[in-house]
């Protein structure tokens, strides 16, 4: 039996011996991770290497900014740009502003120009009714006007004119009369301040106030011109 075992190890039948250095277990994982490390340090040079050549690594450096740069100098460029905005919009309101102080003086100005026109209007009918008629008399009145403007207030206007190329000085007064309805009865008076005097050689404008009874109902006045000797000169009649 023991020979048959001796000859089975010894022929070409024996089973395969492998021999191997025995490491311990902390060498081999040293050895491994060196290996990976080279590998990897390997990889990144080749990486690096090919980089440099190509020249990548300079454009980057040249076009792409640090992101702390690039986000500060987008928040400086969003700050101008606010300010901007800012100032524009002051300006617009401090326009408006003017522009609405400016429409505001023009509307004041149009409205005074525009009763200033109907003053000047009314003048110029009062004058052309004032120009001087045919007729011989010497001495005319011309552009009676009357108009009740409250409880028994009366206002009036005339001009009292001389024709002729050289007319002489006319001293006198005139003298205005208010006729009309008192309950029913016919009415007439002339009011306090209703004589004064006249000193003119061409014209002489007139205009004033009358006072009468809150009752009566006037409906027409008399103007008389005399002259220093109490004769009539002129006269003339309106109806209100």
């Amino acid at each position: 039996m023991r020979w048959k075992l001796l000859r089975r190890r010894l022929s070409i039948s024996a089973p395969r011996m492998i021999v191997r250095s025995h490491l311990p277990w902390p060498m081999r994982w040293a050895v491994l991770a060196l290996a990976l490390g080279f590998s990897a340090a390997l990889a990144l040079w080749a990486f690096e290497f090919g980089r440099d050549i190509a020249g990548l690594d300079r454009l980057d450096r040249v076009q792409s900014p640090t992101p702390v740069a690039s986000d500060a100098t987008d928040l400086e460029q969003l700050r101008s740009e606010r300010d901007k905005a800012q100032s524009i919009a002051n300006t617009a309101e401090s326009l408006l502003k003017t522009e609405r102080t400016t429409q505001e003086r023009l509307v004041g100005q149009i409205k005074a120009l525009e009763a200033e026109n109907m003053v000047l209007k009314g003048d110029l009918g009062f004058f052309e009714r004032l120009l001087p008629t045919s007729g011989k008399a010497e001495l005319v009145v011309r552009g009676l006007q009357a108009e009740v403007v409250g409880s028994g207030q009366l206002r009036y206007q005339l001009l009292v004119m001389q024709q002729g190329k050289a007319p002489t000085e006319f001293k006198g007064r005139y003298e205005l009369t208010l006729r009309g309805q008192l309950g029913g009865q016919s009415w007439s008076q002339q009011p306090s301040g209703a004589q004064r005097s006249l000193q003119f050689r061409q014209y002489q404008r007139v205009d004033g106030m009358l006072e009468f009874p809150a009752l009566v109902v006037v409906d027409a006045l008399q103007v008389r011109v005399l002259d220093a000797q109490g004769g009539v000169r002129a006269s003339q009649d309106v109806s209100l």
